[in-house]
Formats: C-alpha cells, structure tokens, sequence
C-alpha cells in the first residue's frame, strides 16, 4: 500500500530534502526511519526539494509498503526513530494514483526576514537579516507584479538546468510587524531558488534600487543580473501542498 505522510522539519542542520553522497538529508532520515519500522528499503517520495537549510512545515510525501499496521499509526511508529528535527505530523494511506510530487497542485511557501543592524541571535535561525531599513509600501506593490502566469527565468538560479521556465503565482503578499516581516507565496511550482531570488528583489525595491513597476519589467526581461540577491536560506519555509483530493 502507499502510505502519504505530512512532515514538519528544521532544515538547519541538513543539505536540503534530496538524498546526496556528501551530507545527510531529510529524505535520507526518512528512509532510514521507515527501514527501522518496517524492515523494507523503500524510497520516500518529497513534494519537491528543498534546499540546505531550508524548513517545512507542511512537506508531503509518501512511500509503499506491505507492512500492516494502520495506516494513521505510522506517524507515531517514525517518531519514535527520527530524530527530533524531523518528526512527521500526519499519515494516511494515500488514494490510488496519488503522487506526493506529481498529484500537488499548489505549493505555499513563507520567507521571514528582520530589519536590524544588530544580529538577533534568537532569530537568526528562523530569520534572515537586513541591516538597512526598507520601504514598506514600495514592498507590497511589488509584490503584485509577481501574481499571474509567467515565465519566470530571471528568478532561476544560474546553475540550474531546467528548461520549462514558466510557472502560475496564484499569491504573493509581504507582512510587517514591527522590524518582522514576511513574504507568503503560492503557486502551482517554483524554480530552484525563486522564492528566495523574489525576496531579494522585494528588497530592492525596498531599498529604493528600482521601483515597484520596474518589477514587471524585470520579469518581462528573463535576466537574472536585474533581479535581487538570493536571500539566505534560513528565512524559506515551505508552508503547504495541497491537492485536488
């Protein structure tokens, strides 16, 4: 049977989701905890990567199986061999057809950042840090030019292969609470690093370096030296993935 399962992780301490000969993984964690309670090798199947030092809050994924306990009991089974950064927060056997990667139909992922000039070291692990202040205002409009169907290459990071370059933003908002502030998107996928790339270009905009229309025109460009820096790590969390069932 295949079993789907929603993970909650800090990503601090790993070289992102995807098993690597170098360095441990999320996913690699995960096939090891499986292996303990069911006494099978089987590989664990991500929504998607994430990369070194990012989070989840809602990962999905899922594994086949014969071994019989209930599905529902597999989330306690795991925990109980993860270690604590890890540690899956639901699982249900999944429908048929189902595919944690190719079934999403939509992803949302959270970038935290901070403005100030001290680092904040309870923050930091979770934050990024901008050390300058930014324009709230300009931020937000910015942030519209991201929504709707496009061909998103000049937020793609400059290593990678991939061709298809165009992606749907059904969402994208930035939120201020004091020196917090946070940029929730959503979107049917995203490139390697585009989120975090959206970010830098966020604040840019913030910083005054380009305006909020010129946005669009960056987008409309595809070139990636006019976009913002690639934000650290440690401010993506990958929220949720939802879909149709």
């Amino acid at each position: 049977m295949r079993i789907a399962i929603v993970v909650e992780y800090d990503g601090t301490e790993y070289c992102g989701w995807q098993i690597q000969p170098n360095g441990n993984t999320v996913q690699a964690e995960l096939e090891r905890a499986v292996e303990k309670v069911t006494g099978e090798r089987t590989p664990v199947t991500g929504s998607g990567r994430t990369d070194a030092g990012v989070h989840a809050l809602g990962q999905v994924a899922h594994f086949d199986t014969d071994f019989s306990i209930p599905p529902e009991n597999f989330a306690f089974a795991l925990n109980a061999v993860l270690p604590k950064d890890i540690k899956v927060i639901k699982s249900e056997r999944a429908k048929d057809g189902f595919h944690a990667r190719f079934s999403a139909k939509k992803k949302t992922y959270a970038y935290k950042f901070y403005v100030s000039d001290v680092p904040r070291p309870l923050k930091d692990r979770y934050f990024a840090r901008v050390p300058y202040p930014l324009d709230f205002s300009a931020m937000k409009k910015a942030a519209e030019y991201f929504v709707g169907e496009h061909d998103f290459r000049c937020f793609l990071a400059s290593n990678s292969s991939v061709k298809d370059t165009i992606r749907t933003v059904y969402s994208a908002t930035i939120g201020k609470d004091g020196e917090d502030y946070v940029f929730t998107v959503s979107g049917n996928g995203f490139l390697y690093n585009m989120v975090r790339i959206m970010v830098g270009t966020l604040i840019k905009a913030g910083t005054g370096k380009i305006t909020a229309e010129e946005v669009g025109k960056i987008i409309e460009s595809g070139d990636r030296s006019l976009a913002g820096i690639t934000m650290p790590p440690q401010g993506l969390t990958l929220i949720s993935v939802e879909y149709t069932d």
